[in-house]
């Protein structure tokens, strides 16, 4: 952050010229995130999408939630792309300035790339209360009861008394949204989407909607026109995903108060594995790897998540020479001790 930034927020602030402040608050968290200060940058979003909703009338539930369930903040913080955090720093300054009307997204990407975490942090940040569709009470066998049933939730969203402070989840809408040619009932699907696509268009201006999919190849291109963006979920790179498992790593050390010590050699784990996975399994092994270990070894847990990342991977120290782990590392993973592996002549490289 530059001196000059410093003087213009102070200088804004005195001016009460709070549109130029936020726009610089803004900027400045973006700046320290892209010098690596991530948990700060969300911290200053935060504050200022609170500030922006402080005298906001706060409903404490729907009026009727037959549809719904209320979905609870978690304090879990999964690293994006930066493609993606750019899209979702799109979203706040839409909803948060410019009260355009823009407020329909998709999230598009294969399972476990952070789709509905990254709903729940964005309504977070946006301070709104966050319900999720239960689809398996909207989508109903007799015929034309779907469509009716649809209808039914629209009109439960757009009569909250505060739509302000609501955001809504169509998680996995998939099955609403799916191309009606690949319907067993092809009129009944075309009903079905095209009450989907009205709900839509009729949507009440200030509440946000948020839907996922997985499957959007096969998604009714009209309706895919509904939404004012689709955010790219797929396009984790290696260092990416590295990053997002650190981040999963630390939340899940320090809740489970095991020691650091070994955090450098778990992200080079991560970075030699043969394949990482996308974050919601990456979360899903890193607490196993660390809730199956002994809490007076703090080497186990190190053990499970290198056996668990490479399954086809022997733990021998010529391997783990060859992976371009140091003697320390090896010593760690095999359990034999380093003055014992460079008296056999299998020491790895050199010590770090």
């Amino acid at each position: 952050m530059k001196k000059k930034d410093v003087v213009d927020l102070i200088r804004y602030y005195v001016d009460n010229n709070d549109v130029a402040f936020r726009e610089l608050a803004y900027d400045i968290a973006i700046d320290f995130r892209e010098n690596g200060d991530e948990n700060l940058a969300n911290y200053i979003m935060t504050l200022l999408s609170s500030q922006e909703a402080t005298f906001m009338p706060q409903a404490t539930s729907f009026v009727s939630s037959n549809y719904f369930t209320r979905i609870e903040p978690n304090n879990v913080d999964i690293r994006v792309p930066d493609s993606i955090f750019d899209d979702i720093q799109g979203i706040v300054n839409a909803v948060s300035y410019h009260h355009s009307g823009v407020n329909k997204f998709l999230f598009s990407g294969p399972p476990g790339t952070g789709k509905t975490e990254t709903a729940k942090q964005l309504s977070q940040i946006l301070n709104r209360q966050l319900y999720s569709v239960n689809f398996e009470l909207v989508i109903d066998s007799r015929l034309g009861q779907t469509q009716k049933n649809i209808l039914s939730l629209f009109d439960e969203i757009n009569r909250q008394p505060f739509p302000e402070t609501l955001m809504i989840l169509f998680d996995e809408i998939d099955a609403l949204a799916m191309d009606r040619i690949n319907s067993h009932d092809l009129r009944e699907m075309g009903r079905a989407t095209t009450t989907l696509m009205k709900g839509l268009d009729e949507l009440n201006d200030d509440i946000i909607l948020i839907a996922t999919t997985n499957m959007l190849d096969h998604f009714d291109r009209a309706l895919l026109r509904r939404f004012d963006k689709i955010v790219d979920f797929s396009c984790y790179t290696k260092e990416d995903l590295v990053d997002a498992a650190m981040k999963l790593l630390d939340n899940d050390l320090k809740k489970f108060k095991f020691p650091l010590e070994n955090r450098r050699l778990c992200k080079k784990i991560f970075s030699r594995a043969e394949y990482l996975p996308f974050p919601g399994d990456l979360k899903n092994i890193i607490r196993t790897s660390i809730v199956f270990s002994k809490p007076g070894n703090p080497n186990e847990y190190v053990i499970n998540l290198f056996k668990a990342l490479n399954p086809s991977i022997k733990i021998d120290s010529t391997t783990l020479k060859t992976m371009g782990f140091s003697l320390r590392e090896m010593e760690v993973l095999t359990g034999i001790s380093r003055s014992t592996l460079s008296r056999k002549g299998k020491g790895g490289v050199e010590d770090e």
